[in-house]
């Protein structure tokens, strides 16, 4: 009788917690803070510059992360916005902020470059209706960003 007692009671708990989350992660009350959903995540899109630290901690406060571009059909539907990507740890090593490593990518012919000496350890889209169109950018300076909060069904 016991063991009947627990199980009812951890699927109640069970059942509960999934309605929290639905309710976090229901798409009308992202749409009223201003995020699209698109291919399993959703997406804020800023409307404000600001430097990459600054822009991933408005991503980190809004319970997301810089945006990571897992598929062409994401890379073509940005432009002039930093990337959760960047080489800030070792030179020339790209990584996700999530911590993996590029694998793919859509890098500008000559990119990336530490154009003129300058340290550009940060990923943004720079030219817009190209599919090879990230550039590495100086961190400090201000941009638009995209912020990426996967949702798993």
């Amino acid at each position: 009788m016991l063991d009947l007692e627990a199980m009812i009671k951890n699927m109640t708990e069970e059942r509960d917690e999934l309605k929290r989350e639905y309710e976090v992660f229901s798409t009308d009350n992202y749409t009223r803070q201003g995020w699209v959903y698109f291919k399993h995540s959703f997406y804020y899109i800023s409307s404000t510059t600001k430097f990459w630290r600054d822009s991933r901690n408005d991503c980190l406060q809004r319970g997301a992360d810089l945006m990571i571009i897992n598929s062409k059909e994401e890379q073509v539907c940005m432009r002039l916005t930093w990337i959760g990507l960047t080489d800030r740890e070792t030179e020339g090593t790209w990584r996700w902020v999530d911590g993996t490593l590029l694998n793919t990518s859509y890098w500008a012919t000559g990119e990336p470059n530490s154009y003129q000496g300058r340290d550009e350890d940060c990923g943004e889209i720079r030219f817009y209706g190209s599919e090879n169109s990230w550039n590495d950018a100086s961190c400090t300076s201000q941009k638009y960003w995209i912020c990426e909060k996967t949702v798993a069904f």
